[in-house]
């Protein structure tokens, strides 16, 4: 056995060459990159009947599946009918042209001044953070969006930075995507400290579902970043029923909560997934249990492979109608449509 002494150790550690730390996914990476990306394994996991998978396939051509096992165990084994499945399973109806559905219903293409952002309303503007989402959710109205041309780069921030310094009538910048966190912390944190420093932002606004699918997003890095910053701080969740909100995210919402951050929530009306007054108020005493307010629920936008999902606007009304009369005035979100052009949401 040879020994070497202490020194020449030292010597020979400091003669090497340097090496770049391996660093290593945390818990969220790790589940963000282990979701289920096969329509048979999802079938399979959840026991449904084989003539579920044609469809799921022929969906999945048209925009993958991508379900966190997180999201995954909220779900009711052998249930097709799940209203969380129902918001993540691809079906053949997803292939049919309807009249009226198509890949742009927002037309945002036609406000994006510059890559990666989206400048459609006085006052506030929308980055892409990032391309990915922890969930392919089935009625996305990005689920056609042209992320390969928006994808965020540190050159495409500057250029979004540089927008942003020259119009002081922007008082807010809004985080979105995809997903915004599912950008990594560093670049998070490297962006927010940059619309930190435009003196006319006064709010940072991040619409996000991973808190949802994955509550352990909120994590002390995120958290980090979120309460350095002098910005108000708003998160718009996206919840749709009351099943979605687990103990786990009900903590992660808690977290959010001590850092300063305000959460709302905004729902997609959706056919067999919330169109009820039960489910409705359901959902809305669930958030606030989570200290979370209601805010929206959009009717659908009419993306092209989601008219399945259609609520019509009179049978919208009703069931807004019979809400009100079941909860009181603050946990009443706001029924709403965004029609491309309009300087606002449109109430119905």
């Amino acid at each position: 056995m040879i020994t070497r002494s202490p020194a020449l150790l030292q010597r020979q550690a400091s003669s090497q060459p340097d090496v770049t730390p391996l660093i290593l996914p945390s818990a969220w990476q790790a589940q963000l990159s282990g979701a289920i990306r096969d329509p048979r394994e999802l079938c399979r996991r959840l026991g449904l009947d084989d003539s579920w998978l044609p469809g799921a396939e022929r969906g999945h051509e048209l925009f993958e599946v991508r379900v966190p096992e997180a999201f995954l165990a909220r779900m009711r084994h052998g249930d097709p009918n799940d209203p969380l499945l129902r918001q993540v399973l691809p079906l053949a109806a997803e292939g049919e042209a309807v009249p009226g559905y198509i890949t742009d219903p927002l037309a945002e293409a036609d406000h994006t001044p510059a890559r990666g952002l989206i400048h459609k309303y006085t006052g506030r503007v929308l980055l892409i953070a990032s391309p990915t989402c922890a969930v392919n959710c089935r009625y996305c109205f990005r689920r056609h969006f042209p992320y390969e041309q928006n994808a965020p780069s540190r050159s495409q921030w500057d250029a979004s930075l540089e927008y942003l310094r020259g119009d002081s009538s922007i008082s807010e910048a809004i985080l979105s995507g995809g997903d915004p966190l599912a950008a990594s912390d560093r670049q998070l944190a490297w962006l927010v400290e940059r619309l930190d420093a435009i003196p006319h932002l006064k709010r940072l606004r991040i619409h996000t579902r991973l808190p949802v699918v994955i509550p352990d997003r909120v994590d002390d890095a995120l958290l980090g970043w979120l309460s350095a910053t002098r910005l108000q701080k708003v998160v718009v969740l996206h919840i749709n029923h009351a099943q979605e909100i687990d103990d786990a995210v009900v903590a992660a919402c808690g977290r959010l909560r001590e850092a300063g951050v305000t959460l709302l929530n905004q729902s997609v009306l959706l056919r067999g997934v919330n169109d009820s007054v039960d489910a409705l108020a359901a959902l809305s005493e669930r958030l606030f249990d989570a200290g979370v307010l209601p805010y929206y629920l959009h009717v659908l936008d009419p993306v092209a492979g989601a008219a399945h999902f259609d609520v019509a606007d009179e049978e919208a009304r009703e069931l807004v109608a019979g809400l009100r009369e079941v909860l009181p005035g603050f946990l009443m979100p706001r029924l709403v449509r965004e029609i491309p052009g309009e300087t606002s949401k449109t109430p119905l």
